[in-house]
């Protein structure tokens, strides 16, 4: 264990809390000193003074003990992004890296005038999408019964356990975003929304 590190973990979680060492250690029964010399990595506590020392902060021991793990900052660069350039000349960009376990999607696509994609099956129940318009008119048909036309500016939010048809009917390009957040993995055979 990096005796350093564990120190600035416990240091940074009760200052994040606001508590003075003192404060830390009436609320977990380890002296100041202890808690002190833990801190500055010089003592390599007992798992029990650990324990008290999460309980005094309020948090479970593997938050003290565990390392933060590399992962859990991912950097998607302009030039790793996958863009597709679909059948009809409209164009779709998957800006969000890939995180295992985590079912959220943006994606920004560039519909040219008179450009229909196609119809989009549903998500699973549960699942939520957001969309915003920066340029141009997108139309959006909901469950083929309801039309949204939505300008420049416009954003709209759905349950996205629903079926999707975009098109651009005006006689500019249109761009606009969808952020998904997927609670279960879509249907099987299901195509990632535009």
């Amino acid at each position: 264990m990096d005796l350093a590190a564990l120190g600035e973990r416990i240091q940074g979680i009760r200052r994040d809390r606001g508590m003075t060492l003192q404060e830390l250690a009436d609320a977990s029964s380890v002296s100041v000193s202890m808690l002190s010399a833990v801190e500055r990595g010089d003592k390599a506590p007992t798992v029990v003074v650990l324990d008290r020392i999460a309980r005094g902060l309020g948090v479970r021991l593997p938050v003290l003990v565990t390392e933060p793990d590399a992962d859990r900052v991912i950097v998607r660069r302009a030039a790793e992004q996958d863009v597709v350039d679909e059948p009809g000349g409209w164009r779709r960009t998957i800006l969000t890296p890939v995180v295992p376990g985590v079912n959220f999607e943006w994606i920004r696509t560039t519909l040219p005038p008179g450009c229909r994609p196609g119809r989009y099956p549903a998500y699973a129940a549960g699942s939520h999408e957001y969309i915003y318009v920066e340029s141009g008119s997108v139309e959006l048909t909901v469950d083929h019964e309801r039309t949204l036309v939505l300008g420049a500016g416009d954003s709209v939010y759905l349950a996205a356990d629903v079926t999707l048809e975009y098109a651009n009917t005006s006689t500019e390009p249109c761009t606009y975003y969808v952020a998904a957040l997927i609670m279960r993995p879509r249907y099987p055979g299901a195509r990632i929304p535009v």
